[in-house]
């Protein structure tokens, strides 16, 4: 049976609440038009990005999935987004650092056999991954956005895939490089916003409901996966017909799969113990 609707989650890497209120224009004009609504997101301890990954897509923290830094990974053993959707006869799409593909694939990831795969059979059907190999400070190491969003639209195109993943660390590896207040990121924010901003209209006529998210903050140094606001806090804006809290709720990170499944008709497994959000 077809699944009740088809979501796109895009996680923009590293971004804190305020510099997405302040710097993302066309978001912000989508919500001030009624088009898309925005809350205040919250992410798990730590708010390292590997540990954020893993939770995002299993709705439980790190200590339990496992995943306690970007040094340890492995395929987790939690039920999470890829593997119920495809139960429950749906076909998921990644366009995604391979950590996503280590967590839940198969690991370690193959640069040959793993950058690209479609696999009916498996937990994610149609993966486009990079890795970020040789990353440091003076080298990003970091495709272009537009290739990454074009990529995703090419899998709602060439194969009709019901939930699709895209995400980046552009802006978090920008903030590592330069902090988060300064003429560089403010441009970089600019600049994801406008590519994002040629796509979002497209999904939403192709029928997707869009989320646009992070996955954790990072403050002014640079720095994430402490607690405090700056390295924890980050914006959610939504796109679709659901309603949700009044938007001075805080969400949990933890709230963001059961939400997903919920929207997509699939049900939710007894370890997601958050309360989704939209209904």
């Amino acid at each position: 049976m077809p699944l009740k609707s088809k979501l796109l989650l895009i996680i923009l890497d590293g971004v804190p609440y305020r510099n997405w209120r302040r710097l993302m224009g066309n978001l912000e004009g989508w919500v001030q038009s009624g088009e898309a609504r925005v809350w205040q997101m919250r992410s798990v301890l730590p708010s390292t990005s590997a540990c954020c990954y893993a939770s995002i897509h299993t709705g439980v923290p790190p200590q339990v999935h496992g995943i306690h830094s970007n040094e340890v990974r492995f395929r987790v053993e939690q039920p999470d987004l890829f593997s119920e959707i495809t139960r429950a006869g749906g076909k998921t799409g990644a366009v995604t650092h391979s950590y996503w593909s280590e967590f839940f694939n198969r690991c370690p990831f193959d640069l040959v056999e793993d950058m690209e795969y479609d696999e009916p059979d498996g937990p994610i059907t149609h993966g486009r991954f990079h890795t970020m190999t040789g990353y440091n400070n003076k080298n990003q190491m970091t495709p272009s956005d537009i290739d990454l969003f074009a990529t995703l639209t090419m899998l709602t195109k060439r194969f009709s895939i019901d939930y699709g993943i895209l995400h980046t660390c552009t802006l978090d590896s920008m903030g590592h490089r330069y902090g988060h207040d300064c003429i560089e990121m403010d441009h970089a924010c600019y600049a994801m916003d406008g590519m994002l901003a040629a796509f979002l209209p497209r999904w939403r006529a192709a029928g997707y409901e869009v989320i646009v998210t992070a996955d954790h903050g990072q403050t002014d140094r640079g720095h994430h996966g402490g607690r405090e606001d700056e390295q924890q806090d980050f914006a959610l804006y939504y796109f679709g017909t659901a309603s949700g809290p009044e938007s001075s709720v805080l969400l949990d990170q933890l709230q963001l799969a059961p939400t997903i499944l919920g929207r997509l008709g699939v049900p939710v497994p007894s370890t997601m113990k958050a309360r989704a959000f939209l209904e």
